[in-house]
């Protein structure tokens, strides 16, 4: 997992030119930072501890060797690819990345073994193949290893992905919000009722979301060049003002539910009574609000029983 030291690098490396891509959109460095250490931290971390050239660390930035019946959106396999026009020029590439990759990246070094496997994301920020068909000159000219190429395309999908979460009228964004933007970059689609809990579910059980969101807090940790630290979101209230009412701290959660089972599973921080919040939206999913408040120093932003929320 990418630590403080590959932020660092990272930052050090591309932060001029990401500041200057992100400017006038509520994307920043810090989300781009946090975006590349969850597409593609198993392997530019390693590779900027080599000898090898930037140019070459980012050529070399590839991966997802998925195939069906894990992979549903084309190519399923091999010979989906090279059905497609110049599919088997791109097969022939997308093998050989996968083989070059893994002379450093030992957890691919047995699927890079095997003829018919390739690589499906390319690029620092990862840009699927499945697009291919409409932009096979992407792939085909190595557009993904020039950063900013990359970082273009990456910021096209996030705008995209920004009207699939719902916030295309948002000109600032929480860090929260952030991270659900990189879910419906990563998937296609975000649903309100699960906060975080959305995208690919990693060995250790975290999802996607929570993934991105911890990087991106990580990153505000990590300044450049010696400068200071970005400070905590503000909270920006969009909507009616609440004060806890319960007793006992109400628990804040990443997603609208509890688990019977495990009802603690999901909560992300406990508000005490009379803590005041703002409501995102104030509609209720299944009994719960989602709110946003600073507390302790750190913005929150998850669900919390509405019976234990009165208007202020």
């Amino acid at each position: 997992m990418p630590n403080k030291d590959d932020m660092r690098w990272f930052k050090q490396n591309f932060h001029e030119k990401i500041d200057a891509a992100v400017k006038n959109t509520p994307f920043t460095l810090d989300l781009m930072t946090a975006l590349a250490c969850q597409e593609t931290g198993e392997v530019w971390p390693t590779l900027r501890q080599t000898d090898l050239s930037l140019d070459r660390i980012l050529e070399l930035c590839v991966g997802d060797t998925l195939d069906a019946p894990n992979r549903s959106a084309f190519p399923k396999n091999k010979a989906a690819l090279v059905a497609e026009p110049r599919g088997q020029e791109m097969f022939d590439l997308a093998h050989q990345a996968l083989v070059d990759m893994a002379q450093f990246i030992d957890s691919y070094k047995g699927v890079a073994k095997k003829a018919d496997k390739f690589c499906h994301g390319y690029g620092i920020f990862q840009f699927d193949l499945q697009f291919f068909k409409g932009e096979p000159e992407y792939f085909l000219e190595k557009r993904f290893a020039n950063f900013d190429e990359c970082l273009k395309k990456a910021l096209g999908e996030l705008q995209n992905a920004k009207k699939r979460a719902g916030f295309q009228d948002r000109p600032t964004l929480t860090d929260l919000e952030l991270a659900f933007v990189c879910i419906a970059y990563n998937t296609g689609h975000f649903n309100p009722a699960k906060g975080l809990k959305q995208g690919f579910k990693s060995a250790d059980g975290k999802f996607y979301g929570e993934q991105v969101f911890g990087f991106i807090e990580t990153s505000k940790t990590v300044p450049v060049d010696g400068a200071a630290p970005a400070p905590p979101s503000p909270v920006e209230p969009t909507g009616v003002r609440y004060e806890v009412t319960s007793t006992e701290p109400l628990r804040l959660r990443s997603e609208a539910l509890k688990d019977q089972n495990n009802p603690n599973s999901n909560v992300i921080a406990r508000l005490p009574n009379g803590h005041r919040v703002s409501a995102i939206t104030n509609e209720p999913v299944n009994g719960f609000l989602e709110i946003e408040t600073d507390l302790d120093g750190k913005h929150l932003r998850g669900f919390a029983s509405s019976q234990f929320l009165k208007p202020v």
